[in-house]
């Protein structure tokens, strides 16, 4: 499978966990939520990070991932560190750890996620 088409379906799939994200908070599962927030963001940076490299970096951290993808894009992102090291704590505690987030962190969550999401898209949309 060609690595466009490859970048495209990890794209669609890290969509599916922000729409899953958003329908676990309405149900108070917030430890998801927080944890598909994560997956939808590391799945987003990592397609855009394959469809100009065609590479999938072996990390979860969304600040490495972000950091590569400034380097390719020539591009820096600023984004509060607090607030990715929050993001990415949830791959972790919300899935073994019982984290026990509440619904502001899961609002949170969404929040970050979709702001990351949403400045990478525009850099890329930018470079076309």
């Amino acid at each position: 499978m060609p690595r466009k088409d490859v970048a495209e379906k990890l794209r669609r799939r890290a969509m599916g966990f922000m729409d899953a994200a958003k329908e676990r908070l309405k149900v108070g599962d917030y430890d998801l939520t927080c944890f598909m927030a994560e997956q939808a963001v590391q799945l987003y940076l990592k397609s855009v990070i394959l469809e100009l490299s065609g590479e999938v970096p072996r990390t979860h951290s969304i600040r490495q991932l972000l950091s590569i993808l400034s380097k390719l894009l020539d591009e820096q992102f600023d984004f509060d560190r607090k607030q990715l090291v929050f993001l990415e704590d949830a791959y972790i505690k919300a899935r073994y750890l019982g984290a026990g987030y509440e619904r502001e962190d899961a609002e949170e969550a969404i929040k970050i996620a979709e702001e990351v999401i949403s400045a990478v898209s525009r850099v890329m949309e930018g470079k076309d």
